[in-house]
């Protein structure tokens, strides 16, 4: 069962206010009782979805006023840029969290497997500080970078670890699935990255940990995300980085 089906029955509906898709975030903001609120989601694109192919957003110009719900439901497109619109739909539409943890995943992965082996799939900024304090740190990306593995070693690597921490972008590429299977009996799964949905239902899932981002002033960020800025330089700008963890 694709993990969205678990998410999507639970969702209020909204009316659609902006959709904003940056070179590499997409935001997207819903009003829920009068209430706007913002999700974020990574712009991925794939090959067959660029320039005169097929069109990566088929009803671009026309996303605007309508149910966010129906939106949300564009997470199960061919395409990745209506996933990653579908995503932020999704993101805008959960209700906020109670007493969110503030550890960014960097400190919570250095918290928990300083003496684990974990994997991490997607090569995240801090990879290096990882690399300094983990016992045993593989990194699997589809473009591996110096000491990475590629993901084609997945099959090898993830069972071994203690610890698999996936970036949600996995989600957008439909590779989760997947790759979650691979996973270890008993070992502590984390979902990171700023477009992580952050739901609880999840951890029904068989999900421990969800480390993902809040945005909480809707104006400095999207602006942001339509000229282009990385999530360096967004976060710090209304957006706020939180972690959530499963009870024991």
């Amino acid at each position: 069962m694709n993990i969205f089906t678990h998410i999507l029955p639970s969702l209020p509906d909204g009316k659609v206010i902006h959709v904003d898709i940056g070179l590499f975030w997409i935001a997207v903001v819903v009003e829920h009782n009068g209430i706007k609120r913002c999700g974020l989601s990574a712009a991925l694109t794939n090959p067959e979805f660029e320039h005169a192919r097929h069109p990566a957003v088929k009803q671009a110009g026309s996303l605007e006023g309508g149910s966010a719900l129906e939106l949300a439901n564009w997470v199960f497109s061919d395409s990745y840029t209506e996933v990653g619109v579908g995503l932020a739909a999704i993101n805008a539409l959960l209700p906020p969290l109670e007493h969110p943890n503030e550890l960014a995943a960097e400190d919570y992965i250095l918290k928990q497997g300083h003496d684990r082996q974990v994997a991490l799939i997607g090569h995240f900024p801090f990879v290096p500080q990882l690399r300094e304090h983990i016992k045993k740190l593989w990194v699997l990306e589809l473009n591996p970078q110096e000491g990475d593995l590629p993901a084609s070693a997945a099959p090898e690597i993830i069972p071994q670890a203690d610890i698999l921490a996936v970036t949600a972008t996995t989600l957008i590429n439909h590779t989760f699935e997947n790759i979650f299977r691979l996973r270890k009996p008993g070992a502590k799964v984390l979902m990171i990255g700023p477009s992580t949905p952050l739901s609880p239902i999840l951890f029904e899932y068989g999900i421990n940990v969800l480390s993902g981002s809040l945005v909480e002033d809707p104006e400095t960020v999207l602006p942001l995300v339509r000229q282009g800025a990385t999530f360096r330089q967004i976060r710090g700008h209304g957006v706020r980085l939180v972690t959530v963890e499963a009870a024991a």
